[in-house]
This record gives C-alpha cells, sequence and structure tokens, in this order.
C-alpha cells in the first residue's frame, strides 16, 4: 500500500460508495442478512471494487475492525458489567425511589425521568428500559396516572444518553473516526441530553398522554413487581458510583485543557497520573472493581456467583460491539480506498456545511435500514475524511460527532427493534407508536442537532 496510488477519479469512487451503501441496506432490509455479516461482507467488495492490491487487502480490510473493536469494546463491555451491577443490586429501584421522595409525587414523571438519566450513563436503552419499567408501572398504578405520562420521560432519557453519551457504543465509535476528544464529549454531550430530555421526553410524555391516557398494560413481560429486592444499596451509593467514572475521565480532559493552555507543562507526575486514570478504559475498569465488592455486598454475592453475574452482562452486548467493529471495517475501507478523500472535494464543492452533511448522511442511513448503530457507524467512517481533513477545533468536532449521532436517531420505524420494544412494552399498536415514539425520536433528532448548530459555529 505505501506505493500504491488511486487512480479512479472522483465519480467512479462515489459510485462505488453509494453501491457499497445500497447493498448494505438492500442486504439487511430485503434479505435480513446479519449487519455484522453484511458489513464484513461490503466491506472486502468495496476495497476489491476500488483496486486495492490484493497483497494489501486483508490487511486494509481488517486494520479498521481492528482499531474500532480496541477502542469500543473494552468501553461497552465495562459499560455492560457496570449496568448489570447497578440493576441487580437494587440500585436502580433505591434511586428511582429516592428521586420520587425528593421530587414529590406530582413530579414523579420528572423523578423517573432523572433517575433514568443517571442509570443511563453505564447502561444500555434496551436494558435501561426494563429494568425501569416495572418500576413506572409500579409508580403510575400507585398514582392512578397514564402510563405514557410516565414512561416516556424514562425512555427518552435512556434515550438520550445511549445516542449522545460515551462510553454508549455510538458516541464512542463516532469519537474514533472523528478524532474526537472523549473527554468534552461527555460535557457536551450531558449538556445537551438534558434539554433535549426535558422538551422531547416529560413535555412530549405530558402532551401524549393526554391524547392517549390508557392507564394499564396488558400482560407482563416482567417477572417481579421492580420492588423485590430486600436491601438496596444506598442512594448515595449508586450515585457515587455512577459519577465515578466520569469524574475520572474529567481528570484527564482538565490536564489536557490545561496542558494546551499553558498552565502547565502536562509531563509532571501527578498530571500523567490524572491522564492514565481518566483515560476512558481505566476510568471504567476502576468504576467496575469498586462497584463489585460495593454493589456485589449489597446482595451477598461473592465468588463464583458475582462472577457469573458480571459475565452475563457480555453475552447481550456482543452483537453491538462486532456490529461496531464491522463498521468500522467499511469506515477503514473508505478511507484506505480514497473514497472518503472524493466525498470531501465533492462536500467542499458543493458548499454544503460539513455539520449538515455528516447529518444528512446519518439520517438517510437511519430512516432507511433502521439501526442507530449501522447509521452512525457508516455515516461517521464515510464522512470522517471530510472532517480530518477541515482543520476544526476541538469543540467544533464534538459538534460534528453529535450531529452525526443526532441524524442516526431519526423517526424511529417499522424497521428499528427500538420501535417494537418501546411498543410492546408499554402496550401500543404500531399506529400509537408512529405517533407518539417516531415522533418523539423525530423531535429528538432535530433538537440536537439544532443545539449543536452554536457550538459548531461559535467555537
Amino acid at each position: 500500500m505505501e506505493n500504491w496510488e488511486q487512480t479512479l477519479s472522483a465519480g467512479p469512487l462515489l459510485g462505488i460508495a453509494a453501491a457499497g451503501i445500497l447493498l448494505i441496506l438492500v442486504l439487511i432490509i430485503k434479505f435480513r442478512l446479519h449487519a455484522f455479516v453484511t458489513l464484513v461482507l461490503v466491506s472486502v467488495l468495496t476495497a476489491i471494487a476500488t483496486g486495492i492490491p490484493t497483497d494489501s487487502l486483508y490487511n486494509v480490510v481488517m486494520s479498521g475492525f481492528r482499531s474500532t473493536l480496541g477502542d469500543v469494546g473494552i468501553l461497552v463491555g465495562f459499560g455492560a458489567m457496570l449496568g448489570k451491577l447497578i440493576e441487580h443490586s437494587g440500585g436502580a429501584q433505591a434511586l428511582a425511589d429516592s428521586m420520587i421522595r425528593t421530587f414529590g409525587e406530582k413530579r414523579a414523571p420528572l423523578a423517573l425521568g432523572v433517575a433514568s438519566l443517571f442509570l443511563g450513563f453505564p447502561m444500555f436503552f434496551d436494558a435501561g428500559l426494563v429494568v425501569m419499567l416495572p418500576i413506572v408501572f409500579a409508580v403510575a398504578a400507585r398514582l392512578g396516572g397514564p402510563i405514557l405520562l410516565y414512561a416516556f420521560p424514562t425512555a427518552a432519557a435512556f434515550s438520550v444518553m445511549h445516542v449522545f453519551v460515551p462510553p454508549h457504543p455510538g458516541p464512542v465509535a463516532a469519537s474514533t473516526f472523528f478524532n474526537t476528544n472523549l473527554g468534552l464529549l461527555v460535557i457536551v454531550g450531558v449538556v445537551v441530553a438534558i434539554p433535549t430530555f426535558y422538551v422531547t421526553g416529560y413535555l412530549w410524555g405530558k402532551y401524549v398522554s393526554r391524547k392517549y391516557n390508557f392507564t394499564e398494560v396488558v400482560g407482563s413481560v416482567f417477572g417481579r413487581d421492580g420492588h423485590d429486592v430486600k436491601n438496596p444499596p444506598k442512594t448515595s451509593t449508586v450515585v457515587a458510583i455512577l459519577l465515578l467514572p466520569m469524574l475520572l475521565i474529567f481528570l484527564n480532559t482538565g490536564v489536557d485543557f490545561a496542558t494546551k493552555a499553558g498552565m502547565i507543562a502536562g509531563t509532571e507526575a501527578w498530571a500523567q497520573a490524572f491522564t492514565f486514570v481518566g483515560k476512558s478504559g481505566i476510568a471504567l475498569l476502576i468504576s467496575v472493581l469498586v462497584a463489585l465488592p460495593v454493589l456485589g455486598s449489597t446482595r451477598g454475592i461473592h465468588g463464583t456467583a458475582l462472577e457469573k453475574l458480571v459475565d452475563s452482562s457480555l453475552a447481550p452486548i456482543a452483537s453491538v460491539v462486532f456490529i461496531t467493529g464491522a463498521g468500522g471495517m467499511y469506515g477503514g475501507v473508505l478511507r484506505a480506498s480514497g473514497i472518503g478523500d472524493a466525498v470531501a472535494s465533492q462536500m467542499e464543492s458543493l458548499g454544503i456545511p460539513i455539520i449538515l452533511a455528516v447529518y444528512l448522511v446519518a439520517l438517510m442511513l437511519r430512516l432507511a435500514q433502521g439501526s442507530t448503530t449501522v447509521a452512525l457507524t457508516t455515516a461517521a467512517g464515510l464522512m470522517a475524511p471530510a472532517v480530518l481533513a477541515g482543520n476544526y477545533s476541538s469543540m467544533q468536532i464534538v459538534a460534528i460527532t453529535l450531529a452525526c449521532a443526532a441524524g442516526s436517531v431519526f423517526a424511529s420505524h417499522v424497521n428499528d427493534s427500538g420501535f417494537w420494544l418501546v411498543g410492546r412494552l408499554l402496550g401500543m399498536d404500531v399506529k400509537t407508536t408512529l405517533k407518539t415514539w417516531t415522533a418523539q425520536q423525530a423531535l429528538e433528532s432535530v433538537m440536537v442537532f439544532a443545539l449543536t448548530l452554536p457550538i459548531f459555529f461559535l467555537f
């Protein structure tokens, strides 16, 4: 590859890129081929079509997979372990109950949403929703309110945290492609997620609950009532464990900022120590090591039982990790083949602001094939060369990353597993789910994109 030069012009390269994306959509939607298999297959075919030398083909294809999986795998793995420990210890229940006591019954929907924001830091959307919904149903039954009034703030809270805040795989994968400062992404992601949750979760939940004011869910997908943990941890303990990885990551960000500002040299022993423990993987490792004895002892779980509990957290996230790695593989091929450079030059000639281009590419992929992860990783891989060639500031890169994530969450509908998860768990038919949840996801997407624009143009 060192002496190889791309001989194809921009037109054929863009045609190959378009054909590759179309093939991904057809294989996933029409033929129901698994996203991981699809992305690997299309990566290989794209590399061949663009003329990458045969003797370099395997290394080119695998390099993107290795680099992405190395970054994403450890973060998602430790995040899943932390979420499992919080769930099993009763920490989710304790935190939600405390929030309700603090906010009062009238503000119970907001309390449940705020609790879900905290839990959404380490927990995946679907896992968090399943953990919290038994509590949501119990509160709704006790207070006699519509299900959607309590459920939508919770669902939206997990959605905004999952889509926009590391260590979730989407923002982590996008940050890998764009070389985003992860500490800044955490800070800005949280700042953007909170008002978005309030408007598209809490206020939207109040609106749709007046139109669809059913108070019961037929049947039960939960084998418990959400109050079966006799000795849950203290709320302060759960909050401390949830905040620990974020605080450690902030140490790294603070040192990096102080070094660039000339306040410190960055070579001091304490600065290097802060940088090390503030690396995302190390921060989550430390948090899991703290949570194991603290939350494990709450339920009297030790030794082999605790090992099995933690091990059970990894199986559900395997598919997400591998799909993300395959998305990185596809992005690596696009970069190595010169397609990314061709896209960059075309975007520059069209005069479309890069932040809008990134958002629209992710949005179209989301609408076409449903998966947020596939839409985000494919869009980030495709647009990374244009972003990296733009000499943007760290804050602008953060804004671009969030815009890409915003596009990837737009208008969940029937080709998205999350659409069916929310609809079925809340007892809604397809038409009602489209009018409530699909609309919420569209509002969430547009609002976050709108919030990223001033960040991009002012910083």
